[in-house]
């Protein structure tokens, strides 16, 4: 720990404590896409080939205080819908980390969300397509593959909970339990392929500590906020991640 202090600042462990407070309290009021918001910050402090393993143990870590906070919001027959496949999708994942490169899947990714703009009118349309429960098994495999390598794939689920019915605290609480045991499978494949260094340790108990408090910040304001609100702030987050999937995988397409 004292060599590990030596080397690194204090300065950057506080501030990702600080990353983590500021984009879970924005994550929690909508939706998701804490982890996301979090990548180009990373990208920059840490080097994008360490972001996405530090990232996705922050979120574990935080994840427990937020199942808690929404526990009688899950919808439990979505949960066991996506979880195995996300689970198997997460492994499969971890174990081609270095090996493979799916931008073009970020990029049709990107599109999907920011089209969200204009499929739910900004928040006034509730449902924009129809979901069947058995569309969470896929969703939840592919999800997990490319939220493996990229770090934060959340808000790509919030359509089809929406379009599921489930908005607001059954949104945030359902979300929390399925990434529980992604995030699970997630930071296991790291530790056994090897690409956690304790290093990356740090930098993420720090990153979720931050979220934690960002957790209990964001539940202050979300139980505070109409549905209509919710769907506002949900879909701009959208946008926001699409945009940003866009961006990040252009050049190397």
């Amino acid at each position: 720990m004292l060599e590990f202090l030596s080397d690194t600042s204090i300065w950057l462990l506080l501030g990702l404590f600080l990353l983590g407070s500021a984009t879970f309290t924005l994550s929690t009021i909508s939706g998701g896409g804490g982890a996301m918001m979090q990548i180009p910050v990373l990208n920059f402090l840490i080097g994008a080939s360490q972001t996405a393993p530090v990232i996705n143990l922050g979120a574990f870590i935080s994840r427990p205080t937020r199942i808690l906070i929404f526990w009688k919001y899950i919808v439990w027959k979505v949960f066991w819908y996506f979880v195995p496949a996300a689970m198997v999708g997460a492994v499969l994942a971890a174990w081609l980390f270095s090996e493979v490169k799916i931008y073009w899947i970020q990029f049709v990714v990107g599109l999907f969300l920011v089209s969200t703009f204009f499929q739910y009118r900004f928040g006034k349309k509730e449902r924009s397509f129809k979901v069947k429960l058995w569309y969470f098994i896929p969703i939840g495999f592919l999800i997990s593959v490319v939220g493996t390598f990229t770090g934060g794939m959340g808000p790509v689920l919030n359509p089809f909970l929406l379009n599921a019915g489930i908005d607001k605290e059954h949104l945030v609480g359902t979300k929390a339990a399925q990434s529980f045991f992604l995030g699970l499978a997630q930071v296991g494949g790291y530790v056994f392929f090897g690409l956690l260094t304790p290093t990356l340790w740090y930098y993420g108990i720090a990153l979720g500590l931050g979220a934690i408090l960002g957790n209990l910040i964001g539940k202050w304001f979300l139980f505070r906020m109409s549905k209509l609100a919710f769907r506002r702030w949900l879909i701009a987050i959208m946008v926001i991640a699409g945009i940003l999937l866009i961006v990040k995988a252009i050049p190397e397409l």
